[in-house]
C-alpha cells in the first residue's frame, strides 16, 4: 500500500473513506467500480482493520478473523465476494465438518457439526426428551434469520406493506432477548448452554443479547465454519487488489484529524484534514470508524443536532478483549486439537459467568472464567511449518479493568507491563484446562489488550464489535449509513451488523446510499467467479500450488518480524 502523502495541498475525490476495515473496503470496491475516484485512508501501517494479519517471529496471526460462514455457492457470504468480484482470489478451508465448533462446558462436551440436519440429530441423540423442542427451536432460528435477510432488498410501497406477512417469526420475537426465547422453548439447562454458547460471537450475555441477532449468528454457521487461506490478510489483499484495479487508492499511515465541513447552517462534509495538516477534498465522505470517533472526535459535538448528541451519550459499546497469541512446538493433533474452534466455559449460568468475565479478579493469577481457543495452523494448513503451531486464545472483559492505562505512552510503564504479565499467566492457566502440557512448549507468547485494540484498530474503549448489540442499538435503532450531515456516511460493525460478513455488507449498503442502488443491484454481476473451498482436515484434493506452498513453508523458517504489542 502507498504510505506517502501527496505534495498537493488540495486534491479532489468523489469519495474519501476513513478507515480500511472490510466495510470501508467493500464500499470502495463498489464506488470505484461505478467510476468514482476513491481514496481510502488508514491510520495503521497495513489495511484491514480487525481483518489485518501480522507476524510474530515469522508466524502469522489475525486478531479479528476466526471463522466465516455461508461460503458455499448461493449463500450470502459467497454472494458478497462474488458480487464484489474478489471470489476468484479467495481460498477458504472448511473447518472440521463434524466439529467446526467444540463446546467445553465444565466436564461436558458437545461438538457442533457443520450441517443443520446433523446438528439436530446430534442434539436429539444427546437430549432425547427434548426432541420436539430442539426441532421447533432450531427451525425458528433458521426462519428468523432468513426473514432478516429479506429486509435489505425490500423496495417499493407494496413490498413494505407485505413485510409483516413475510417476516412473521421475526416480528413475533424481534423485541425479546435470547434468554427469554430459549427459556420458552428449551427446558434442559445444559442444552440451553450448548445452544447459547455462541453468544461470544456478539459479546453479550443471553439475558441481554437480541434473539434475532443470535439467530443470524447461529444460522451463519449452520453449514459449518471456514477459514481463509492466508488468514484475514488474504481477504484484505483481494479487496485492495479490486480497488486498485478500479483505479481507487488505499493509503496507510494516514491518520485523519478531522472531517472538514462547509455549507453554513446546513452543514455538509467536504473533505478531511490529516494529522500532518494536509487537507483532501471530496464530494462524499465515508467513515469506517465507529460513531463515537466519527461524530465526537472527527466532526465535533458543536456540529451535531441535540438528538444525535443525546443518542451518542446513551450509546454503549461492546465489551473489549484480551488476545493471547502463542507459538508452540508441540503436536496439537496428538493432544486432541483439530481445526474446530473451542468455547471453554464453566458449567454455570451463562449470564453469571459473563458478568464475572467482565470484571476479572486481578488479585491473583488464577485461571479466567471462559475462553475462545483457535489454532490457525490447523485451520489453514498452508501456514504450518511442520513444527510450530499458532494458537489464538481470546477472552472478553469490561474496558474499566484497563481504563487506568488509557493514556499510556511509549515506552510503556512498568505497571502496565506487569499487568499484561498477570493476564498472560491467567490465560495460559485457562488454556491448560484444554492443553495441560502447553506451558513447556511455548516458543513465543504475546498479549493484545484493550489498549492494543485502541492503538491499532482505533476503537472506542477497545470494543470488539462496535456498538453493543443489545435490543435498543440494533436494527431500526442502530446508527444509519446516511448521517444527518450532508454527504457524510458511515459503515462498519455499528451500522448493519458485525463480523467479517456483516461489516462487508455494511459497506455495500453505504455505497448503495451514494449510488442510489439496492443491495441486489450492487451484487448483480456477470462475474462467474467462485470461492475455492478446500478441506482443512483432508489434503487429498489440494491443488499443486497449495501443496508446493505447504512444502516450501516446511523447508524454511520465515524470519519476518512483526508489530510490537502495546
Amino acid at each position: 500500500m502507498e504510505n506517502t502523502s501527496s505534495s498537493s495541498s488540495e486534491q479532489q475525490f468523489d469519495t474519501i473513506i476513513i478507515g480500511s476495515g472490510v466495510g470501508g473496503l467493500s464500499a470502495a470496491i463498489c464506488l470505484s467500480r461505478a467510476g468514482q475516484k476513491v481514496l481510502v485512508l488508514e491510520q495503521h501501517d497495513v489495511p484491514g482493520g480487525w481483518c489485518h494479519s501480522f507476524y510474530l517471529n515469522g508466524h502469522r496471526f489475525t486478531p479479528g478473523v476466526h471463522y466465516v460462514g455461508l461460503l458455499e455457492k448461493g449463500q450470502s457470504t459467497a454472494q458478497l465476494y462474488e458480487g464484489l468480484g474478489i471470489a476468484g482470489d479467495l481460498t477458504f478451508f472448511r473447518m472440521n465438518p463434524s466439529a467446526y465448533e467444540h463446546a467445553f462446558i465444565g466436564d461436558e462436551r458437545f461438538d457442533f457439526p457443520g450441517n443443520f440436519d446433523d446438528l439436530i440429530v446430534a442434539l436429539v441423540e444427546r437430549f432425547p426428551k427434548e426432541e420436539k423442542n430442539i426441532i421447533k427451536y432450531l427451525n425458528l432460528v433458521r426462519n428468523v434469520s432468513s426473514e432478516l435477510q429479506l429486509l435489505p432488498n425490500v423496495k417499493g410501497f407494496w413490498q413494505h406493506v407485505t413485510i409483516p406477512f413475510r417476516t412473521k417469526n421475526m416480528g413475533k420475537y424481534a423485541l425479546f432477548t435470547l434468554k427469554r426465547v430459549i427459556d420458552w422453548h428449551i427446558k434442559d439447562p445444559l442444552l440451553k448452554k450448548i445452544l447459547n454458547i455462541q453468544f461470544g460471537d456478539h459479546g453479550l450475555a443471553p439475558a441481554k443479547a437480541s434473539f434475532p441477532l443470535h439467530c443470524a449468528v447461529m444460522d451463519h454457521y449452520f453449514n459449518g465454519g471456514f477459514y481463509p487461506c492466508g488468514g484475514g490478510a488474504a481477504i484484505v489483499k483481494a479487496m485492495t487488489k479490486a480497488i486498485k484495479k478500479n483505479n481507487g487508492v488505499v493509503k496507510t499511515q494516514q491518520p485523519v484529524k478531522r472531517i472538514l465541513l462547509g455549507g453554513g447552517k446546513k452543514k455538509k462534509a467536504i473533505g478531511v484534514e490529516l494529522e500532518s495538516g494536509e487537507q483532501l477534498f471530496a464530494k462524499n465522505i465515508i467513515s469506517n470508524a465507529d460513531p463515537n470517533i466519527t461524530y465526537q472526535k472527527l466532526i465535533g459535538e458543536d456540529n451535531l443536532s441535540n438528538a444525535l448528541r443525546k443518542k451518542l451519550y446513551k450509546t454503549k459499546y461492546s465489551c473489549t478483549s484480551l488476545m493471547l497469541f502463542l507459538t508452540v512446538d508441540m503436536d496439537l493433533r496428538a493432544s486432541g486439537i483439530d481445526s474446530g474452534n473451542i468455547w471453554l466455559m464453566p458449567n454455570e449460568d451463562m449470564d453469571t459467568v459473563y458478568e464475572r468475565m467482565m470484571v476479572p479478579d486481578i488479585t491473583n493469577d488464577e485461571a479466567l472464567e471462559g475462553m475462545f481457543i483457535s489454532c490457525t495452523t490447523l485451520k489453514d494448513p498452508s501456514s504450518f511449518d511442520g513444527k510450530h503451531h499458532s494458537i489464538e486464545a481470546i477472552t472478553y472483559l469490561d474496558y474499566n479493568t484497563f481504563e487506568k492505562f488509557k493514556d499510556e505512552k511509549e515506552p510503556r510503564s512498568k505497571e502496565y507491563l506487569q499487568f499484561k504479565e498477570l493476564f498472560m499467566e491467567k490465560m495460559i492457566k485457562t488454556l491448560e484446562k484444554v492443553l495441560p502440557t502447553v506451558r513447556k512448549h511455548i516458543v513465543h507468547k504475546e498479549l493484545g489488550t484493550p489498549i492494543t485494540n485502541e492503538y491499532y484498530i482505533n476503537t472506542t474503549r477497545g470494543s470488539v464489535y462496535g456498538t453493543e448489540k443489545k435490543l435498543t442499538q440494533i436494527g431500526p435503532f442502530a446508527y444509519k449509513s446516511k448521517s444527518e450531515i450532508k454527504n457524510l456516511y458511515l459503515c462498519g460493525a455499528s451500522i448493519v451488523s458485525h463480523g467479517v460478513a456483516g461489516a462487508g455488507y455494511s459497506g455495500l449498503q453505504t455505497a448503495g446510499e451514494i449510488l442510489k442502488l439496492s443491495q441486489n443491484e450492487l451484487l448483480s454481476t456477470d462475474n462467474q467467479q467462485s470461492v475455492t473451498i478446500l478441506e482443512a482436515e483432508n489434503g487429498a484434493d489440494y491443488p499443486k500450488w497449495l501443496n508446493d506452498k505447504i512444502e516450501s513453508k516446511k523447508r524454511k523458517t520465515t524470519s519476518s518480524s512483526g508489530e510490537n504489542f502495546v
